[in-house]
């Protein structure tokens, strides 16, 4: 009896210690989801990056891949300098591997300097400015979403095709709207169109009407909107009561959430034209995540930004693991461009050597309310625009890490 309890008792310290040593060979990443938590952008990002975050575990399984994954999330407020802040201190001190999302350009950059500086990771899905893989591009940062190339491309460009040829520009004065109405006029400008006048806006702002006054007064065709969230809503209702589209001129939203759509309704925002690289009911597969997501954050479908979170961490998971670690950041993202990109939202592409992220780009309208079966049905597809003619081409960015 005493012999059967000792082999027992043995054989059970062997289980646990064989438990605890497969515990202490998994690689440990931890991840951190940086971005407005609560101001003009919480929508677009804030929680719902963070609970993409943890779909993208659950559907991953890391410790089925060896890998141990945490998740953190703080709140950069829209300032770079409280960004920079909490990147430094989430590298330095609270080992984190990753850091996520990062919504609002001039954030988007200090966090970039800071993780090439640190050789960690930074995947941007919420941030627009195509500086992260133009002038700024570094070995440590991927962009996966969108940005001011790619929203010009599309929204742009088919506003003057559809004989919109007089541009007026209310932006957003900072990093972003600088960086799309650059992009954006020099679209039009290649297209045959004209830039007859432009103001600039503060960040954030609630109060429009002195700029959408100098917009209509223009008299350009095309109203073009380089703002987004809380801002972009503010400028489309009250573009609405001042009668601008009913005036017979056009309101381009150049970066647009359905998010924001939602908040607006179609019977506001009918007949806008935009540009988004994600919507929820594009394929089965937007779909059945989509609605995986509602059922964990109240209903509401993801964004364009939030699709990005997820879609960046399983491919930055995939190359963890074959890398066996996630402690050398420009090792890391060497890997993700070299490894073929391929998930349920974004479908195949790939990752460029200036950090790109290459997918398709959607020409959206929004839909009238007649045409509405839904709060979440919103669009209407004009056009899938093919990654490599969306985004900028790989030899025009002024990226250092471009040869030739």
């Amino acid at each position: 009896m005493l012999k059967g309890i000792r082999l027992a008792t043995a054989l059970g310290v062997l289980a646990v210690g064989s438990v605890a040593a497969r515990a202490q060979d998994m690689v440990p990443v931890k991840i951190g989801v940086l971005n407005d938590r609560s101001g003009v952008y919480s929508d677009i990002s804030g929680e719902g990056s963070v609970v993409a975050a943890r779909m993208a575990l659950e559907d991953f399984k890391p410790a089925e891949h060896g890998l141990k994954v945490d998740i953190i999330s703080a709140d950069h407020q829209n300032k770079p300098d409280v960004g920079s802040a909490i990147a430094r201190q989430w590298y330095d001190r609270d080992g984190v591997d990753l850091i996520v999302d990062v919504v609002t350009s001039s954030v988007a950059l200090a966090v970039n300097q800071v993780t090439r500086e640190k050789n960690k990771v930074h995947i941007n899905s919420g941030a627009g400015t195509a500086d992260l893989t133009g002038s700024q591009c570094t070995p440590n940062t991927v962009h996966w979403t969108y940005d001011t190339a790619a929203l010009a491309n599309g929204t742009g460009g088919a506003m003057v095709k559809r004989g919109g040829d007089t541009w007026f520009f209310v932006t957003a004065d900072y990093a972003f709207g600088q960086a799309l109405q650059r992009d954006t006029s020099a679209v039009v400008t290649k297209n045959g169109g004209k830039v007859i006048g432009s103001v600039k806006t503060p960040f954030p702002n609630s109060d429009f009407s002195s700029f959408l006054l100098q917009a209509q007064s223009s008299g350009a065709k095309v109203i073009g909107l380089a703002n987004a969230g809380g801002d972009t809503i503010n400028a489309v209702k009250q573009a609405a009561e001042f009668g601008i589209t009913e005036g017979g001129q056009a309101l381009a939203g150049l970066l647009i959430f359905s998010s924001d759509i939602h908040s607006l309704t179609p019977r506001v925002a009918q007949g806008l034209v935009l540009t988004e690289p994600f919507y929820w009911d594009l394929t089965d597969a937007t779909r059945s995540f989509s609605d995986r997501f509602a059922k964990q954050f109240g209903g509401k479908k993801p964004t364009a930004a939030q699709a990005g979170v997820y879609a960046g961490i399983l491919h930055y998971l995939k190359a963890v693991e074959a890398l066996k670690s996630a402690k050398d950041g420009a090792a890391t993202v060497a890997k993700m461009k070299e490894i073929p990109t391929d998930d349920p939202l974004f479908g195949k592409g790939e990752v460029r050597p200036d950090g790109r992220k290459i997918h398709n780009m959607y020409l959206f309208e929004v839909k009238k309310p007649a045409e509405s079966k839904g709060e979440w049905d919103l669009y209407k597809l004009l056009a899938t625009i093919p990654g490599k003619e969306a985004f900028r081409p790989l030899n025009e960015g002024g990226c250092p890490l471009v040869k030739g």
